[in-house]
Formats: C-alpha cells, structure tokens, sequence
C-alpha cells in the first residue's frame, strides 16, 4: 500500500495533529480556500455559530500537503474523519494536487470539501458578516477569531496572500 497524502488549507496547515513523515506546499486546482461553513461545534455553536474554512466550488487554493506513511493510513483517516466530520458538513475526496518543488509533483490526496447543500454552508457572505459573526463565536477548540488570526498568520509565513482573510485579520487585531 502506498503512502497517503492529505490536503490541510485551514487549521491542518498549523495544526495537523497526526503523524506525517514529510509536509510540502501544495495547490489544489477547482476549488478556493472560503470563510463559508458555519461551526456549530469547533468555533461556534448552532444558537451562536462562528466560521470556518471550506474548499469551495472554483478557483485554486494554496495549502500544505501531509505525506502520511502507508501503516499509519487508517489511524490518520480516523482520526481525520473525527475531527472535520463531527456534522457531516465536508465531503471527503480524493482529488490531485500539486506539491511544490524544484520539480513539482502531482498527487492524489484526502481533501475535505464543502457540501454546498448541508445547513450549514454559508455561501459568499459579505465581509462584514464574516467579521460579526467572527467574533462572537466560541466552540469546543476555543473561539472564532482565534482560529481565523492563526490561519491568517500561517499563510502569511506560507507567503500564501489572501487579501479577504488579510481585512478580516486585520480587523479583528484592532
């Protein structure tokens, strides 16, 4: 069995919580990092729900790429599919990416996209709701504008530039 890829955009790129054996940037093609699920869970509740990221629909989305050694493929697949599939609100797929590199590399790999027809897709909000409802949300893993500001800080290392997430962390610094 070969080794198994998996794709991290939001909180996987600094907090993977399973053992890898190496981590590249990668991009994936047909989809685009979106503040667009509700946390109901993890940065929110369903009475005060936050935000969090998805892989929508379009585009392409820079993020880093977890090799997982092949004996230790079940127990990350597990653990994965507890940690971003609490409310079902992620299709898991196996989709291509692309790591970076001197000579880069396409791969399969496991990514979480949005289910656009689970309740909790968002969709485009505008800036300002995404920052409102930043704000007040707080979860099981802490609060809202915690995991936006972390994410924010690591792409920024990444030299990955997302000017909305950019105003959004901005904004929430103040």
């Amino acid at each position: 069995m070969s080794n198994l890829w998996v794709f991290g955009y939001g909180s996987l790129i600094w907090r993977p919580g399973f053992a890898h054996i190496s981590a590249r940037p990668a991009r994936l093609f047909g989809f685009h990092r979106s503040l667009c699920v509700y946390s109901w869970v993890h940065r929110g509740t369903q009475e005060n729900p936050g935000l969090v990221f998805g892989l929508d629909s379009g585009g392409s989305c820079k993020g880093m790429a977890y090799e997982v050694a092949s004996k230790d493929r079940e127990e990350v697949i597990t653990y994965l599919r507890a940690r971003e599939q609490v409310t079902m609100v992620y299709l898991e797929r196996k989709l291509p990416i692309l790591l970076d590199g001197s000579e880069p590399e396409k791969v399969n790999a496991v990514c979480y996209v949005v289910d656009r027809a689970h309740a909790q897709y968002a969709g485009a909000l505008p800036l300002d709701t995404q920052l409102k409802t930043v704000r007040s949300g707080v979860g099981q893993s802490g609060a809202n504008p915690e995991y936006v500001l972390n994410t924010a800080d690591h792409l920024s290392e990444l030299g990955i530039r997302d000017q909305n997430l950019q105003w959004l962390a901005s904004r929430l610094r103040e």
